[in-house]
């Protein structure tokens, strides 16, 4: 990674779009570490972290993650997802947080040196360029490891530096040891329908299977 001691920067996470690079290199985000690595390397101002959540659910099992994130120094945005079924009579949910992600980045770029972008959406080429004009310096990270690779090439060559999540797994990655101690305090919250996960927890259970049932716009769809 390349960043300067006293720039400030803030990371947008396309939540959905992290998870299905993550899962498909293998590994699951621990994102206290995350924090941790990126305040090392620079002077972070804020980390934005942009999903959809399914609200007619009496208790959605993404608000574990959602509440422990907010709480251990992410700014969190939500919408209600969009419920539909599809041609085949399959319930689907589909959320997108592209234009609140645009919007945060330029609301944002005048209090900043350096955007740090979690995605790998071609969509967003233009906005790169747009911060890029007004100065800032723009990283994205996303894997070309997976076939097809995760990133939109026209994004790739827009950044100014492309950071490969596989290359920041060994640090940003929920080890083992914790990870059952994690699911073990997810399944206990989601049993007693508490929606506040301990700031004391290591990191939670990242309700694994959830972004499975949130139909996001596919992140390889740039690539069709």
């Amino acid at each position: 990674m390349k960043f300067y001691p006293q720039e400030r920067v803030a990371l947008f996470i396309d939540g959905a779009n992290l998870y299905s690079a993550a899962r498909s290199l293998g590994f699951e985000i621990d994102y206290r570490r995350l924090l941790e690595t990126f305040r090392k390397e620079a002077h972070l101002v804020r980390a934005f972290y942009y999903t959809a959540l399914v609200e007619d659910q009496e208790y959605s099992p993404l608000r574990p993650l959602i509440d422990w994130l907010d709480y251990n120094g992410f700014t969190m945005v939500t919408k209600p997802a969009k419920e539909y079924t599809d041609a085949m009579g399959r319930r689907k949910v589909k959320g997108n947080m592209d234009i609140e992600l645009a919007i945060d980045v330029m609301e944002m770029a005048p209090h900043l040196d350096h955007v740090v972008l979690f995605s790998g959406d071609g969509d967003f080429r233009r906005l790169v360029e747009a911060i890029q004009r007004k100065g800032l310096r723009v990283s994205i990270v996303s894997t070309t490891k997976t076939q097809p690779p995760m990133v939109a090439d026209e994004l790739r060559r827009q950044a100014d530096v492309f950071i490969e999540l596989q290359d920041l797994s060994s640090k940003i990655m929920r080890e083992h040891s914790s990870r059952e101690a994690s699911r073990a305090g997810l399944q206990a919250t989601l049993r007693t329908g508490q929606s506040h996960v301990a700031s004391t927890t290591s990191s939670p259970a990242q309700a694994m299977d959830v972004f499975d049932e949130i139909d996001t716009a596919d992140p390889r769809k740039h690539l069709r």
